[in-house]
């Protein structure tokens, strides 16, 4: 027989800790976005949340190639909460042109939802980060940006061009798209550069119009 609901005792966790689970259970749902990339073993596509994940260890990994005096915690910090707004907006295909019209829109309405489940004072300081992030201004938002794009460069280049090849990617698209490193981070773009250059020289990838 079940236990009367009177005698069940009460969850430990007060208003401020129930809106962090809810938040941290709400989150969860980031490793069920797919994106295009593939994995570098080509067996499947990779999630946000793995991505944000890889994204974060760069960050901390390459940040001697960033300007001196970079936060690095800060960079990360931005870097594990920029696509948990894909929980409602769906992750946006970087060269999709019309999923990109309405992509901030989507997105800062998903701000408002997700990062609202929060205590007051942690939804400021999420919601800035994100901003930051967004605006892409300071060195820290700069770095970040750039190690998100360098990630799905690393994905398609060990993928055999990935989704450049599959969705015709063209390689003036794709340095484009890289463009950010070249102030953020000179070193890492020079081996974007060679990178992006060596796949479509090596005919790994042509573009759509190329000769056959």
């Amino acid at each position: 027989m079940a236990e009367p609901e009177s005698a069940r005792p009460s969850s430990p966790a007060d208003g401020r800790l129930e809106q962090q689970l809810r938040f941290l259970v709400e989150i969860d749902r980031l490793k069920t976005v797919r994106r295009r990339t593939l994995l570098t073993d080509r067996s499947r596509r990779e999630n946000s949340a793995e991505h944000s994940w890889h994204i974060a260890l760069m960050a901390l990994l390459l940040s001697e190639y960033a300007q001196p005096g970079l936060d690095v915690t800060r960079v990360v910090s931005m870097l594990l909460v920029h696509d948990l707004v894909e929980i409602d907006a769906g992750d946006t295909f970087a060269y999709d042109v019309s999923g990109n019209a309405s992509r901030v829109e989507r997105e800062r309405n998903a701000a408002d939802r997700i990062f609202g489940l929060l205590p007051d004072d942690q939804h400021a300081m999420v919601r800035a980060l994100w901003n930051e992030f967004e605006a892409g201004e300071t060195p820290e938002a700069r770095f970040a940006v750039a190690v998100d794009r360098l990630q799905p460069l690393l994905q398609n280049v060990m993928a055999s061009g990935g989704t450049w090849r599959s969705h015709g990617v063209t390689m003036e698209q794709v340095l484009e798209r890289m463009s950010p490193l070249a102030a953020a981070c000179p070193t890492l773009w020079r081996y974007a550069e060679w990178a992006v250059t060596e796949v479509w020289v090596s005919g790994m990838v042509r573009d759509p119009e190329a000769e056959p």
